[in-house]
């Protein structure tokens, strides 16, 4: 009988090429934020955000998220948290903010992970649950349609309650275009029975953070203190009328909308920002 013992190494070896290397171990200690890409996390070697002093219109719920992430940073008590509300007035960019401030006062104590519901959260908790630092995980625009009941039921159970919920140094924040974060309509009403069993089920999802921050639409006078503030910063000269043509041109007024006719100033004296 022929020895197949080379040809079994040969294959054995090709199969070792083909199949992808473990990830590598990722240093949570190590760095300000992170991505969480499902089976292991890219590192964020430097968090970019905005200026807390910089960011107006929105000044109760900035106070209110940063005094919030603080609190984790410190070890206390601190709540998972829901920003809600218009696109582009600063959700995503004040946890990133409130991060960076609550980094330099105590460095190394806290992170910021993004991810998604999809990219298994709860391997992401059950490894972050052994690391001595605490991590605010960051689910960016989440919105659940009406047939999705699986993923906001998953959310709820990791919010509170679960086998799988998320560890006591980890909290949970979720930028939602909607207050309820999952898809509502008039037909929820029409239930013969119990009309309200489908809108409560609907709200409990949102119930479950302790901090729930509407983010309205910025008014004229929001809108051009925003501006001003930011060119004031850069030292750049401006007009009210020129920057509420800008915001009749892009249809709306928000904070993105203001840093967008900043980003033009600049561009107009060839700066860059």
């Amino acid at each position: 009988m022929s020895d197949h013992t080379p040809l079994l190494t040969r294959i054995a070896e090709a199969l070792e090429r083909l199949a992808p290397p473990p990830p590598p171990p990722v240093d949570w200690l190590a760095h300000p934020a992170y991505v969480w890409l499902g089976r292991t996390a890219r590192p964020v070697a430097r968090l970019e955000a905005p200026a807390l002093d910089l960011m107006h219109g929105i000044d109760f719920q900035k106070g209110a998220v940063v005094e919030n992430v603080a609190r984790l940073a410190h070890g206390a008590a601190a709540h998972d948290m829901l920003l809600w509300g218009s696109r582009g007035m600063g959700k995503s960019a004040l946890l990133r903010a409130a991060t960076l401030a609550a980094q330099a006062e105590r460095p190394g104590s806290i992170a910021l992970v993004q991810a998604t519901p999809e990219a298994g959260l709860a391997d992401l908790f059950a490894l972050l649950r052994g690391i001595d630092r605490r991590f605010l995980v960051f689910l960016d625009d989440l919105g659940f349609d009406a047939a999705d009941a699986d993923g906001a039921r998953r959310l709820r159970s990791w919010l509170e309650g679960g086998v799988e919920a998320r560890p006591a140094n980890v909290r949970l924040a979720v930028t939602s275009n909607r207050r309820a974060i999952v898809e509502r309509h008039l037909s929820e009403q029409d239930d013969p029975i119990n009309p309200r069993d489908v809108v409560d089920d609907r709200l409990a999802l949102a119930d479950r953070f302790g901090l729930s921050l509407g983010f309205h639409n910025c008014s004229q006078d929001d809108f051009l203190a925003i501006i001003g503030g930011y060119a004031a910063h850069y030292g750049l000269e401006w007009e009210p009328a020129d920057a509420l043509e800008w915001s009749r041109r892009r249809g709306g007024r928000s904070g993105r909308v203001a840093w967008q006719y900043v980003n033009e100033l600049a561009g107009r004296t060839g700066r860059a920002l």
